[in-house]
């Protein structure tokens, strides 16, 4: 690998450029112009010159469609020489400048014809910069400044362009022409500016520098340190820009401060470099003490700080410079100068604004025209230099070390200084009109993972650019004493531009992290356009080994950019990866350079193959003490697995030329499967060629159907992706990526991720299943290559089980290449043992037993074992034959393991099209196997059930209708099954289901299902309380479950995980606020809203209830006996449901009759709102023993309760029984009432229920019931209610006077009023008529009540009042009148 140039950004509009900077002076072309050329650039330009002039940047469509060609055509002469041009460090802004007017350039990306994106350098603003007359502009850098955002990777903020003039101005400007400062630091032109920014100390004893800008006079020398101008520019942008946005004036920054040496002993001076601060060692300071001093010169302690410059001109030819730091102070009079002068004049303007003396502004301009007060110089007298009075110095430049200097001077030789001796080292001739430029390359870090000193920081290297203009070349020399390493004929014209410093505004701490994208040396060509760096490799510094190895790798490098080069064809490719594996010499590169090839994914096999022979015969001619030893053994390794990838190719492509015959009558077989989804007459179809696979068709026939089900369930189309598909090609580094060559020359397969095994497997053996493939020759040829028969067999059932969906399209072919495929492993050596022992299970088929009981692909996992089953019996029977004596134990012993296995493998495969069958809800579904049904326990297989039941939304009704279906003995199944003849798919499902309950008769009785499922439902609903529907369900299958012990541990465990925890809340909450509280409430304290708080609190006491019961009927039922089918007896895992509920202890029937209570009074104050504290209507035991744990025995209320607790529970019960005839106001009298919500017919007989438990006179319910009625106008109801109460004299008083009321509204209140009532009212008796009148119909609620139905009232109170009661004629006078009353109408 050598130097090289690269090109990475083009200027644009170079014409536009040269055009607008030489618009006084045009240069004309000594060469004859493009004819096309001229007539493009030949419009007129009185219009966009005119913008040039004022400043402006138009935008010209032309010439930024005009080709590169054409906008250079005509630019050989050199006027970029005579222009200012300043590069930025990030390569982002590009300054030329000429005279007065300068031309700024900002980087832009845009795509080429090609379709790449390509950065470029276009014109993003132009005019002119002077402002002093006559003042030209003489110097110019681009400065980036770096973001202070902590998300910056170390990208700039902004770029500032620092200018300097004629005038000794030095100016300030952003990248869109933006002035932010100028001063006037020295009254001579500004020769050169300089900047030294913030570099990372590579060694803990280099002194670090700070950030400085240094600008040379012909006689001074100012430098401005760097933290403070990065502070002063950016509050200058931020003042701008805040200005510019309120459209206000820009208030003018206050000045710099700076330092100013005035420069001595040297007559003339045209270039400077800032060394930095610098610290001599003790020898040094006193060597210099005594050559300054004499022999008494005194000897400060420390050694001082100083700062060194050097200088280049004449009389000395180089001067060196050294300022103590603190030898003085940083000039800040005119700072306090110009803050007076500005509060002077602005006393004055004001006054003058008082007294009238605003009226001559002359004065007052010329003052500010006139230049500000300059400082004069600190001396600072030269240490030393290099005289040569025939030589002058014309530029220096300062290597990133600053050790290092080149100087050019006008003999034409560059000279190389170093700065920490003050001497000349080296000297080049020949190289007159020199531009120089340094570069530093860092070792990579590949370069010293083979070096002993690995673990030490990456080592540098400097090489010295100089570009001759006069011969047309760049040179590239290695430091110090290094030679030439590159060299490149470039145009004559072009501008080497080298920074010397990146970002400002870094320091120790905010470069943490940051990858700083700059360019060290850059070389335009104004011909093309072009911006190229150069690119000079690290071991070009090194010699003799070092260079070896560090070639080496930079050839790695070249062999990785060929690899992911896309564009090179296999013919190129193969030549230029041999070429450099054989030009490497280590070993162990090289090793690592075949590696990467090897794993190249564009590589084709032809190549790899060719290149590793190429390869092998070179390391065969070598000697054998110089070779390593592992890397002829990896070439031959991989030459062997390439072979076996192309062998297995060839088998192959030649299969698929002999099967295209066979293609029309495999594609009709499996169309006929895909519309009919008839699958197993296809499987009766198997016409075995071996004596091993007799009797499967009867096998196959019996779970026919089953399959045809799963097969429909499976075949449904999905989405995946392309270079997900098995189908897809095994590329050859994968495949050598999985394969391993051991020493004893075996291969050894290497397991990585599921998708790379199936894609390995999909290439062995897919083509053989599928019949493309010749079976016994893929075997014989991968037994040839030495790969066990385990992981041969393992590959293959992968890719069984894997493509279970085209194995079941062709079943008849599949399942007979697969017995081929096992009885050919099955013989290879080394997979059944020959000394295998009778009495133990074999290795080789209890793989195949394991990978089937893991598999979630329950058909091929069926299909794999009933093969497997075949072949094993055959293959122990043959064995058993060969010996003098038959082993009935080991026959009996293995092939009673494949009974169970297939046993097993066909309940989960009736299992899996169970819970294939589509969601309503949707979603994927349950996966299931041997494996994990053994590892869910006794209970996984009713758990996996359950789940598919709650998925399926299927009614517990349905279930338990579904279930008792499985007990009909089965010619009556037979016949209801042909009484339906459009079976729809409920049916189908519900069949399915009976299917696998019969498979599993103990693991899904009905009990144990339907425990299962009210866990499921009640879990489901514990996820989102808002859901009360799943609660309820899980309630009413828990009333379905038969077994009182089941039943009443289910509940005891669903009230302690589930419920108790928001019971309390919920009764917490209503005592707290004394009320059924808001929804807003319910979801903050209980987690749910206040309709679903209602739900849940009936769910509770119907669960309390479920509870009482099952606790009284487990002492008459004795507890189940929990059993699981043979073939599942080695369930290892949690218990069941069943059996948790079974294990809970019993609970205290008076506390959870107690907790019951209070559930009853709850959902009573939710469902009708009444206002009530529910823990107040109990004593301090009552309280106490709520939410206890229920199997606990707790201290309960007894005995008489507290009067007023009586009268408040009284009060409460009848509120509930006042909003229930609310409720049911609006349904007809004869109409039946619902069975659940407020308006429920079973309100009355709870509440007189609860009278009782909670000591209240049942009778004044009774009569409190009755009396609402007949309020509400429901007579019937109230009447029915009539005959259970006892006390008949105190209701019939109660109900006189709503009789009473009744009469009164209809005669006094009513506005329909007839003569016929008033005639009746004054034949009444007085003491009625003044009865009637006291009376207020406003309390009835439905006053309007036809006077039939008040007749009947009023006849039941002559018939329930006794004679020698108080009122009883006052009854008689009411009925008497009612009748008239009727008579009339």
């Amino acid at each position: 690998m050598s130097c090289s140039l690269l090109e990475f950004c083009r200027l644009q509009e170079l014409r536009t450029v040269r055009d607008f900077l030489f618009q006084s002076q045009k240069i004309e072309p000594a060469e004859n112009k493009n004819p096309t050329a001229d007539n493009e650039l030949s419009w007129d330009t009185s219009d966009w010159e005119s913008a040039w002039d004022n400043g402006e940047n138009p935008e010209e469509n032309s010439t930024s469609t005009t080709t590169v060609e054409e906008e250079t055509t005509g630019q050989g002469e050199p006027w970029l020489q005579d222009c200012v041009v300043s590069l930025s460090p990030c390569s982002d802004l590009l300054v030329v400048a000429r005279d007065q007017k300068a031309v700024f350039l900002s980087a832009k990306w845009r795509t080429d014809d090609s379709g790449r994106e390509a950065m470029t350098l276009a014109v993003s603003w132009s005019g002119i910069l002077g402002t002093e007359e006559g003042e030209c502009i003489s110097s110019a850098i681009s400065i980036p400044l770096a973001s202070q955002k902590r998300s910056s990777t170390g990208r700039p903020d902004w770029t500032c362009v620092v200018v300097g003039f004629t005038s000794g101005y030095v100016r300030f400007y952003t990248e869109s022409g933006v002035l932010l400062l100028a001063q006037l630091l020295h009254e001579d032109p500004v020769l050169r500016l300089k900047c030294r920014t913030y570099e990372i100390p590579r060694h803990p004893g280099v002194t670090e520098q700070h950030e400085e800008l240094s600008i040379l006079y012909p006689a001074a020398l100012v430098t401005i340190d760097g933290f403070s101008l990065f502070q002063s520019l950016r509050a200058c942008r931020n003042q701008v820009a805040r200005a510019a946005a309120a459209g206000s004036d820009v208030v003018p920054p206050p000045p710099l401060a700076y330092k100013k040496w005035g420069l001595q002993e040297m007559d003339t001076i045209v270039d400077h470099s800032s060394v930095g601060v610098m610290t001599l060692c003790v020898f040094d300071q006193m060597k210099n003490a005594s050559i300054l001093g004499g022999f008494h010169a005194s000897v400060k302690g420390s050694p001082p700080a100083m700062s060194q410059y050097v200088t280049v001109g004449a009389g000395p030819y180089t001067g060196f410079y050294y300022a103590v730091e603190g030898s003085s102070q940083p000039l800040l009079s005119h700072v306090a100068l110009a803050v007076a002068s500005k509060l002077t004049s602005a006393l004055f303007s004001a006054a003058s604004g008082w007294l009238g003396w605003n009226k001559n502004k002359n004065e007052e301009e010329v003052a500010q025209k006139q230049k500000p007060k300059v400082e004069a110089a600190t001396p600072l007298g030269i240490r030393f230099g290099l005289p040569d009075s025939r030589r002058h110095g014309e530029s220096i430049c300062l290597s990133p070390c600053n050790t290092l200097a080149g100087v050019t001077d006008d003999f034409g030789r560059v000279t190389l200084l170093d700065l920490a001796r003050g001497i000349a080292i080296r000297m080049w001739k020949g190289y007159r009109d020199a531009q120089l430029g340094w570069l530093q390359v860092q070792e990579e870090r590949g370069d010293r993972e083979h070096s002993p000193s690995a673990t030490l920081p990456r080592r540098h290297a400097l090489f010295l650019i100089i570009y001759a203009p006069r011969r047309g070349i760049l040179e590239v020399w290695a430091m110090q004493r290094g030679p030439r390493v590159g060299a490149f004929t470039v145009g004559k014209h072009c501008r080497l531009l080298y920074a010397g410093y990146r970002l400002m505004g870094v320091n120790s701490v905010t470069s943490q992290g940051w990858q700083l994208h700059t360019q060290q040396v850059c070389l335009l060509d104004p011909i093309t356009g072009a911006l190229r760096t150069v690119n000079i490799p690290f071991h070009l510094a090194l010699s003799d080994k070092k260079s070896e190895r560090a070639k080496d790798m930079h050839l790695v490098k070249k062999l990785s950019a060929i690899l992911k080069s896309r564009d090179v064809d296999p013919e190129t490719l193969e030549n230029e990866a041999k070429s450099v594996l054989l030009e490497i010499k280590h070993p162990a590169i090289k090793k690592q350079a075949l590696e990467s090839l090897l794993s190249n994914r564009n590589t084709p096999v032809s190549c790899l193959t060719n290149i590793l022979c190429a390869l092998n015969d070179t390391l065969k001619e070598q000697a054998a003490d110089e070779l390593d030893v592992s890397l002829p053994q990896l070439c031959s390794s991989q030459l062997k697995l390439l072979r076996l990838y192309s062998d297995i190719q060839q088998l192959q492509s030649a299969a698929d030329t002999q099967a295209c015959s066979d293609n029309v009558h495999k594609k009709a077989e499996a169309q006929h499967v895909s519309q009919t989804g008839v699958l197993y007459p296809y499987l009766l179809n198997i016409s075995p060629q071996q004596d091993s696979l007799d009797g499967i068709e009867d096998e196959l026939s019996r779970v026919g159907p089953v399959l045809q089900r799963y097969a429909q369930f499976t075949s449904k189309p999905s989405v995946s992706f392309a270079q997900d598909s098995p189908d897809s090609p095994l590329p050859v580094q994968a495949f050598l990526s999985q394969m391993e060559c051991t020493e004893d020359g075996e291969v050894k397969v290497i397991r990585r991720s599921e998708a790379e095994w199936s894609q390995l497997g999909n290439f062995l053996f897919w083509g053989c299943l599928c019949g493309r493939s010749p079976l016994h020759k893929v075997c014989d040829t991968l037994q040839q290559a030495g790969i066990s028969p385990q992981q041969l067999l393992c590959l293959l059932l992968s890719v069984w089980l894997q493509r279970e969906k085209e194995t079941l399209q062709k079943p008849a072919e599949t399942v007979r290449h697969l017995h081929t495929l096992l009885v050919a492993l099955s013989n290879m050596k080394g997979a059944v043992e020959e000394s295998w022992d009778p009495q133990s299970v074999s290795p080789w088929w209890q793989q195949i037993r394991s990978t089937c009981i893991q598999s979630h692909n329950a058909a091929a996992s069926l299909l794999a074992a009933l093969v497997a089953h075949r072949a094993a019996k055959a293959s122990i029977t043959s064995r058993a034959d060969s010996k003098l004596q038959s082993e009935w134990e080991a026959v009996s012993l293995e092939l009673e393991q494949w009974v169970v296995c297939v046993r097993q493998l066909e309940d989960v495969l009736v299992l899996q099209t169970l819970l294939l069958v589509p969601s309503p809800q949707g979603g994927a579904a349950a996966q299931c196997s041997i494996k994990t049904l053994l590892e869910g326990g006794t209970g996984g297989i009713a758990d996996s059930v359950s789940k598919w039941v709650f998925r399926q939304s299927m009614e517990p009704e349905r279930l338990q209708e579904i279930l008792h279906s499985r007990e009909i003995p089965g010619e009556d199944q037979q016949e209801q099954m042909e009484g339906k003849k459009d079976e729809d798919d409920a049916d189908r499902t519900a069949e399915l289901l009976v299917a696998v309950c019969k498979r599993f008769p103990h693991s899904l009785s009905p009990d144990m299902l339907f425990a299962h499922c009210c866990w499921e439902y009640v879990v489901q609903w514990n996820k989102d309380p808002e859901e009360s529907r799943h609660l309820s369900v899980a309630v009413e299958h828990l009333k379905l479950i038969s077994s009182p012990h089941i039943q009443l541990g289910i509940s005891t465990m669903m009230w302690s995980t589930f419920i108790v925890k928001r019971f309390s809340a919920a009764a917490f909450l209503m005592e707290k606020v004394g009320k059924a509280p808001k929804d807003r409430l319910c979801r903050r304290d209980v987690g749910m809203g206040d309709k679903a708080m209602t739900f849940f609190l009936s769910c509770c006491v119907q669960l309390l209830q479920i509870l009482m019961e099952a606790d009284s009927a487990t002492e008459e039922v004795p507890a189940p006996e929990l059993s699981v089918e043979e073939a599942w007896t080695g369930a290892e895992g949690p218990a069941s449901i069943a059996e948790l509920a079974l294990e809970q202890r019993g609970v205290h029937y008076p506390l959870v009759q107690h907790h019951c209570l209070l559930a009853s009074l709850l959902h009573a104050a939710m469902s009708f709102s009444v206002k009530v504290k529910p823990l107040s209507l109990f004593d301090s035991k009552g309280k106490n023993a709520f939410f206890r744990d229920l199997t606990t025995i707790q201290l309960m209320p007894s005995g008489d309760m507290d009067p007023i607790l009586v009268s408040m529970r009284q009060e409460f019960l009848l509120r509930v029984l006042t909003g229930w005839v609310q409720a049911i106001d609006e349904a007809p009298n004869s109409s039946p009432l619902p069975s659940t919500g407020p308006k429920a017919d079973w309100w009355p007989s709870l509440c007189l229920e609860l009278g009782t438990l909670l000591q209240v006179n049942p009778d004044i319910l009774r009569r409190h019931l009755v009396c609402e009625l007949y309020n509400q106008g429901l007579d019937l109801r109230a009447e029915e209610v009539m005959l259970e109460v006892e006390d008949k004299d105190v209701l019939g008083s109660q109900l006189l006077v709503l009789t009473g009321q009744r009469l009164s509204y209809s005669l006094l209140h009513s506005q329909s009023q007839t003569q016929t009532a008033m005639e009746l009212l004054a034949r009444l008796p007085p003491t009625l008529c003044t009865w009637l009148k006291a009376m207020d119909p406003s309390e009835l609620r439905s006053p309007l009540i036809p006077l039939p139905q008040t007749s009947r009232l009023v006849s039941r109170l002559v018939e329930m009042l006794p004679e020698n009661h108080a009122q009883y004629s006052l009854a008689l006078h009411l009925l008497e009148a009612v009748d008239v009353l009727i008579t009339d109408d």
